[in-house]
């Protein structure tokens, strides 16, 4: 298999938002932003089989969310 020319942006980007993860009732600019540094590289946000959360509250009152992301 040839990788050559293979580019990720991978991390945890702290941007909580509905388009990751449709249970966060809320949509952020910065998510736009990301989205829009993704397309300028021709990178799309890539999705799991298994939708899992990566972040886990500390408060139980605070939402637990997606965080973590991959774009290829």
């Amino acid at each position: 298999m040839n990788l050559n020319n293979v580019l990720i942006i991978t991390g945890d980007f702290n941007i909580r938002d509905n388009d990751w993860n449709p249970l966060y009732p809320h949509h952020s600019t910065h998510a736009d932003s990301l989205k829009e540094i993704a397309d300028s590289f021709y990178l799309e946000l890539s999705t799991p089989i298994d939708q899992v959360l990566t972040q886990y509250a500390d408060n139980s009152q605070d939402m637990n969310s997606v965080l973590d992301l991959i774009f290829l």
